[in-house]
C-alpha cells in the first residue's frame, strides 16, 4: 500500500472523527486529520534534525526537527507517536514518548490537522528510514536555533517548535 492509500480520521474543529478517506484524497482535498510531532533527542540531549526525501507527499526536501507523520484511522495519539518515530529513526524498543501538548494546525491554504505535540529521549543508534529522511543529525538546540533563519522547514514543524517553545518557558 502507498502512503497515498493509507486511510486517515477525518476531524472536525473539535478533533471529533467525521469521516474516513484514503490519505492522497485528503491531502488533495484539504481534510482535516490528525498528526503527530516528536522532539528526539540523544543522550546528551540534542535534537535529531532532518532533511525530508524529495518524493514525500507533503513538504519534499524541507528540513524538520521533528519525526513523526499521520495518525491511521482508529489509530490513538500515543500509539502513532511511538510507531512514527521508531519507524523514522529506524530503532526499535524506544521508551513511550512524553505527550506535552496539541494544537490546531491551519495555514489557510487547505493543510490543516490536529497536532499532538511529544518528546523522547533516543540512546539507542539511529537508521532513519530512506524513503523518508535524505540527511539526518543531532544537533545542539543552539545549532538549530542558528539554522531557523539558513534552512527552509516544513512551516507545520516550525509552528509545533514555536508552540513547543513557549510550552517549555511555562513549565
Amino acid at each position: 500500500m502507498s502512503a497515498a492509500d493509507e486511510i486517515l480520521d477525518i476531524v472536525d474543529e473539535n478533533d471529533r472523527v467525521v469521516g474516513r478517506f484514503p490519505r492522497g484524497r485528503a491531502y488533495a482535498e484539504g481534510m482535516r486529520h490528525r498528526c503527530v510531532f516528536i522532539q528526539a533527542r540523544d543522550a546528551e540531549g540534542r535534537v535529531f534534525v532532518h532533511r525530508r526525501t524529495p518524493t514525500k507527499l507533503v513538504f519534499p526536501s524541507l528540513y524538520d526537527m521533528f519525526v513523526g507523520g499521520v495518525v491511521g484511522a482508529g489509530e490513538a495519539y500515543d500509539e502513532a507517536a511511538l510507531r512514527e518515530a521508531e519507524e523514522e529513526l529506524g530503532v526499535s524498543g524506544l521508551p513511550r514518548p512524553e505527550f506535552l501538548f496539541k494544537f490546531l494546525y491551519d495555514d489557510g491554504a487547505g493543510h490543516s490537522w490536529w497536532s499532538a505535540v511529544y518528546e523522547v529521549r533516543c540512546e539507542l543508534p539511529v537508521s532513519p528510514q530512506v524513503e523518508e529522511v535524505a540527511w539526518h543529525a543531532f544537533l545542539p538546540e543552539e545549532e538549530v536555533e542558528r539554522r531557523l533563519s539558513a534552512w527552509e522547514w516544513v512551516p507545520d514543524g516550525l509552528a509545533a517548535y514555536a508552540r513547543l517553545k513557549e510550552h517549555r518557558a511555562t513549565r
